[in-house]
């Protein structure tokens, strides 16, 4: 019988951990395959790492790492044929891997991963800013060029044949692993005829935005490890565009010019209202329009305070030449 290999890094989700492992471990077992369950603390202060042991699941500590490092070290101890990555707050559906290996097995792709919806309680914010990675369930597979590590699937050869993840990496590592996946040649593939549920959303606009900050702080790390691409410069340059419109938008204000300030403002805004209108229209849902193009708009502004950080700390961090 083949074996799935599971790791699942993990900081303080004693809420979510058990729900999150006896999922996986029934999703095995729908798809007939042995389950290796390998959780990777980050130095927990709760009794997570206690409940992930009570359910079976072999436990590593691992406190102040990256996240890329916590899933490669769980990938090393790994001994299944497929290797699974999923989040410590990600609840897989039962024919997850039943759906997925026989996507593979059939040949259609080498790396895949299901698309991710809220909880029914989980805030309006929360739920669009979810949706509007999904798809309308007429298009069940999606090819893409990278995918990301909330929940992915693929042959353990595979993950070690490119390294596994960048340690250095705070966050985008799995828009990297990916990335230099799909450049190999592999298949990825997002699923849609079955979705997984976050139960780790954010409960408040403080926390969704502190997540945003800290996810858009990886666009200069990206920068380094793929090297220079318009597709990675894309959105740093519109956030801080949106900043520049925004400046003289305020200026022509001070100046008794509401007017044109007005048209800077409107103009600053048609980014997140593309962006909105690209992600919206699939769901035929006036709504979700507004309400991603508020959660848009307000993406690019912390997009271009977490890039300008993101400078700052690498230049004090570059060793001074004399």
């Amino acid at each position: 019988m083949s074996c799935v290999s599971i790791v699942i890094p993990m900081f303080n989700e004693a809420r979510h951990i058990a729900r999150t492992l006896q999922a996986a471990r029934l999703a095995a077992k729908s798809a007939g395959l042995e389950c290796e369950l390998i959780v990777v603390d980050n130095g927990s202060h709760d009794q997570g790492p206690q409940i992930a042991r009570t359910l079976g699941a072999q436990v590593l500590s691992l406190p102040g790492q990256h996240i890329g490092a916590l899933r490669n070290r769980g990938a090393a101890l790994a001994s299944g044929e497929w290797l699974a990555f999923i989040d410590a707050d990600i609840e897989m559906p039962t024919n997850w891997l039943t759906l997925l290996t026989g996507l593979e097995l059939a040949g259609q792709a080498d790396v895949l991963a299901l698309d991710l919806h809220t909880p029914l309680q989980a805030p309006w914010f929360a739920h669009a800013w979810q949706r509007r990675t999904l798809r309308p369930t007429t298009q069940t597979m999606h090819p893409v060029q990278w995918l990301p590590s909330a929940n992915l699937l693929m042959r353990r050869e595979r993950f070690v044949a490119i390294g596994g993840f960048n340690e250095s990496l705070r966050t985008g590592e799995d828009k990297d692993l990916t990335l230099r996946l799909s450049g190999t040649g592999a298949r990825l593939l997002s699923v849609n005829e079955s979705v997984a549920l976050h139960w780790g959303y954010e409960g408040s606009w403080r926390e969704w935005m502190g997540k945003e900050l800290w996810r858009q702080g990886s666009h200069l790390q990206l920068l380094r490890s793929q090297g220079v691409s318009l597709r990675l410069l894309r959105f740093p340059l519109l956030s801080i565009g949106a900043w520049g419109l925004d400046g003289l938008a305020i200026a022509a204000l001070l100046d008794g010019m509401p007017h044109l300030a007005l048209a800077l403002l409107l103009i600053s805004s048609l980014p997140a209202l593309a962006l909105s209108l690209r992600q919206s229209l699939k769901h035929h849902n006036p709504g979700l329009t507004l309400q991603l193009w508020g959660l848009h708009w307000l993406r690019l502004h912390l997009t271009g305070a977490a890039f300008v950080l993101s400078l700052c700390h690498w230049s004090a961090r570059r060793p001074a030449r004399g």
